[in-house]
């Protein structure tokens, strides 16, 4: 763990840096302007070298997309490789900061500095606003050293990258990180094709959770679409409706097609352990692989992170099943 000497500031849009429109906050470009201006006015304000650089187009964080990911992963790389930046901030919108913050955790698997994720609830310059608390916050978390990896503060909390939730939609402590039950074998060595340094294609993947009267036709409809990954948000310890043959069916067919199909669960706090039910045994039987603890956001995360790096099915259900960053273990 070592502070950081040239930051980045990777503004992406999000609340912390809208302005007022008629039709409502909207991202707004000019933030480092206005990040200068506050810290110059702050008397112990984190004593860092940092340029910031703007997406193009900024974004309300509601509609990211894998594109956007991509983007941000290039960025960050470039930033470090070419620019010789020891560290990155990503200032990001809420709705999907949890999301963004999982995928970046296996899109830049093995980067060599830093990454941290932050954003605000009510835009900076607003009466009572958490903006500037986490900006400044985040930028402390660089100044006191930081290990390389991608991790998310907010109201005062460091949260592991993929292991983080949006807990609330109004409140400042808006993020958490849910006692979910964690415990897998520790990927030994990355191969390259996993490296921060593998370009990504965007793949087409779903998120479909189990409901009562989740059919066969649900998950046709999904295999129609052309997706590669799904994952599938269980009951409990890996629940579902285990006595439906054509669901079953419809599963087999998944994984004949090549679409890796993995489980997680509904449960704020829990893990998948297919063993425990009959139901769970019968659903991994028909090709589930176990998603452990993972969250929702991190489980899409990686079957991206995996899916799109090219590996076919057999081999990327190898590497789920392995702890890549601490989304496991």
């Amino acid at each position: 763990m070592r502070a950081v000497n040239n930051l980045l500031v990777l503004y992406t849009g999000g609340t912390i840096g809208m302005l007022e429109t008629p039709e409502g906050l909207a991202p707004a470009g000019g933030f480092e302007a206005r990040m200068r201006d506050h810290l110059a006015q702050c008397s112990d304000a984190p004593q860092l070298r940092w340029a910031l650089r703007e997406l193009d187009p900024l974004i309300d964080s509601a509609n990211m997309q894998q594109a956007n990911w991509l983007a941000m992963r290039e960025a960050i790389v470039e930033a470090v490789e070419h620019d010789g930046h020891d560290g990155v901030l990503v200032l990001h919108g809420t709705d999907t900061l949890a999301y963004s913050a999982a995928a970046l955790s296996f899109l830049l698997l093995g980067l060599p500095v830093p990454v941290l994720l932050t954003g605000s609830m009510l835009p900076a310059g607003t009466p009572d606003s958490d903006a500037w608390d986490n900006l400044i916050g985040a930028l402390r978390q660089f100044e006191q050293g930081l290990q390389n990896g991608v991790q998310l503060f907010f109201h005062g909390q460091l949260l592991h990258g993929c292991r983080a939730s949006k807990l609330r939609s109004e409140a400042f402590d808006a993020f958490t990180a849910p006692a979910r039950h964690r415990q897998g074998e520790r990927a030994a060595k990355l191969p390259a094709t996993l490296s921060y340094r593998q370009a990504r294609q965007p793949v087409k993947l779903a998120v479909l959770p189990v409901f009562p009267g989740l059919g066969a036709e649900h998950l046709h409809g999904l295999l129609a679409s052309g997706i590669r990954g799904l994952v599938l948000e269980c009951y409990g310890s890996g629940t579902g409706p285990s006595d439906d043959l054509a669901l079953l069916d419809a599963l087999h067919t998944a994984r004949q097609q090549g679409v890796l199909v993995v489980a997680i669960s509904q449960c704020p706090e829990g893990s998948v352990v297919f063993d425990t039910y009959a139901a769970g045994s019968r659903l991994r039987d028909a090709g589930l692989l176990s998603g452990g603890g993972m969250t929702r956001e991190a489980a899409l995360g990686k079957l991206f992170g995996l899916l799109g790096a090219g590996l076919d099915r057999e081999t990327a259900g190898h590497w789920f099943q392995l702890d890549l960053c601490g989304e496991r273990a």
